[in-house]
């Protein structure tokens, strides 16, 4: 079987690599300009470990509107605020759909997520659920008293290690699974006292961790029934077990609603059941369970990710640690805890948490387009299959917009009314036009509550022999973008 599998596989090559090239001349017409490429693997060599910085650095050479190939994979790349607007905002009909990665597939259901599937009517339901019935301001200030009690109990936790080093990023990510897991199922997946690392918290690391793998079957999409790297093998027994879980959960909740029909817990699923029941819904069971699998793969690395790089930038920075932690203890004073309603008051806290959205947001290409016809844009031709990336991370980072843009300075957002709402397209770390991250007013509530809440409940310091200067800043790319060693830092209250 396996010569077999090697024998298809070189005659796939074979035809791939000397199909005629006059195949594809009229799809080269008035193409961006871009990088020259290798036979069969185009420029993946050039990537390196990081593809953000790599494209970003690639884009002063070629423009912000460029031409590279990931494999057999037409991919065009916007690093300008003006090419985002054409694509996300003039254009957006035209980039509807996106590429589904092989990884992605694997799960049971796939037509049941809601950032991979295809904008057409089926989308646009669920995103209208999730818009009007689930991220509404009402629906969460309601459900705002679990993410409080899991706030407290992460300050609690830290309490105990008062005057040594805490990892920031593990408990960030674990904070933030049960901050999720309450909004959708009013129930913890991560012990109160993270001293165990539970099975949901192992296969939702496991399942981001395998999407964020490059994989030969994405670029090279002929060889998907290959599975050359066993992605899809390793990943489809988490995807499974998870479902398992939704299963039991689920199970439990239409039991309970079943025998108390007036009482309803007021949660993410309670909306989904509803829409089940509803007929012509166009939801049933199976296809909810993809779409809370997307709320926490999208929720929970990058809002747990994005407070660890509040903390490392605060901690470069003692002057502009102790200028939040003095808001919040001025504000918040002796009420003992931060309550969501307390955000509002803490504008430079929501300065601090934008401008670490502007140096690292959390997906650096947000997440692909494809282009469903032949499109202008900037005076090049987008051809209609080709694969379309915007370069979040450039746009934040690019001088053209910003003064110092390297520098973490929040004063630039303090009585600005620039937002990451999608209306301003040199500041789009959540994305833009019609596919605009749905969990943005989740993700702003978590992220600020965690901060404040560390920020009010005690000062920190870096572990000894760790100062500013020699903090390790590097990025790891992956599905989120992380750091590449773990946040440590001393919490101490004087």
């Amino acid at each position: 079987m396996e010569a077999i599998h090697v024998f298809l596989l070189c005659i796939t090559l074979i035809l791939f690599f000397i199909r005629p090239k006059f195949l594809r001349k009229s799809q080269t017409k008035n193409l961006p300009p871009g990088p020259n490429g290798l036979p069969i693997i185009g420029n993946l060599h050039q990537l390196g470990p990081t593809p953000h910085e790599t494209l970003s650095t690639m884009a002063k050479e070629f423009g912000p509107l460029m031409t590279v190939k990931f494999g057999s994979i037409t991919t065009i790349v916007a690093s300008s605020a003006e090419t985002a607007k054409e694509i996300l905002h003039t254009h957006d009909q035209s980039f509807a759909n996106r590429p589904i990665p092989d990884s992605v597939t694997t799960q049971p259901h796939p037509e049941g997520t809601l950032a991979w599937i295809p904008g057409d009517q089926i989308w646009r339901n669920r995103r209208r659920i999730c818009s009007t019935q689930m991220f509404t301001s009402q629906r969460l200030d309601f459900l705002q008293h679990f993410r409080h009690k899991k706030v407290h109990q992460l300050v609690s936790h830290i309490n105990k290690y008062k005057g040594t080093p805490v990892d920031i990023g593990s408990l960030a990510f674990a904070t933030t699974l049960n901050l999720i897991s309450n909004t959708i199922f009013s129930l913890d997946t991560v012990d109160p006292d993270f001293e165990t690392a539970p099975e949901f918290k192992e296969l939702v690391w496991k399942i981001m961790m395998d999407a964020g793998k490059p994989n030969i079957s994405d670029n090279f999409p002929i060889l998907r029934w290959f599975d050359l790297q066993g992605v899809r093998r390793h990943v489809k027994g988490s995807y499974t077990r998870m479902h398992e879980i939704f299963d039991d959960i689920i199970s439990k909740r239409l039991k309970h609603r079943e025998t108390d029909k007036t009482t309803r817990h007021g949660d993410f699923l309670d909306v989904l059941l509803d829409q089940v029941q509803e007929d012509g819904s166009g939801f049933n069971i199976e296809t909810i369970k993809p779409l809370i699998m997307d709320l926490f793969i999208a929720g929970s690395d990058t809002s747990g990710a994005t407070t660890e790089w509040a903390m490392a930038e605060l901690l470069r920075k003692p002057k502009t640690l102790q200028k939040a932690r003095d808001e919040v203890l001025q504000v918040i004073g002796t009420q003992g805890e931060i309550k969501e309603s307390d955000i509002d008051r803490l504008p430079y806290i929501d300065a601090i948490v934008k401008e670490t959205l502007r140096l690292h947001p959390a997906a650096p290409l947000l997440l692909p387009y494809i282009a469903g016809k032949d499109v202008e844009v900037s005076g090049y031709t987008i051809y209609k299959g080709s694969q379309v990336v915007v370069n979040a991370w450039s746009i934040g980072r690019n001088p053209k917009y910003w003064t110092n843009p390297l520098s973490f300075e929040p004063e630039r957002f303090v009585g600005s009314k620039l937002n990451y709402k999608g209306r301003d397209f040199e500041y789009i770390p959540f994305g833009a036009g019609r596919r605009i991250c749905p969990g943005l007013p989740l993700a702003e509530r978590m992220v600020s509550l965690m901060l404040s809440s560390m920020l009010y409940s005690f000062n920190w310091k870096l572990p000894e022999g760790i100062t500013p200067e020699n903090l390790d800043m590097s990025e790891q790319y992956g599905l989120t973008l992380k750091m590449a060693t773990s946040l440590c830092a001393v919490p101490f209250v004087e």
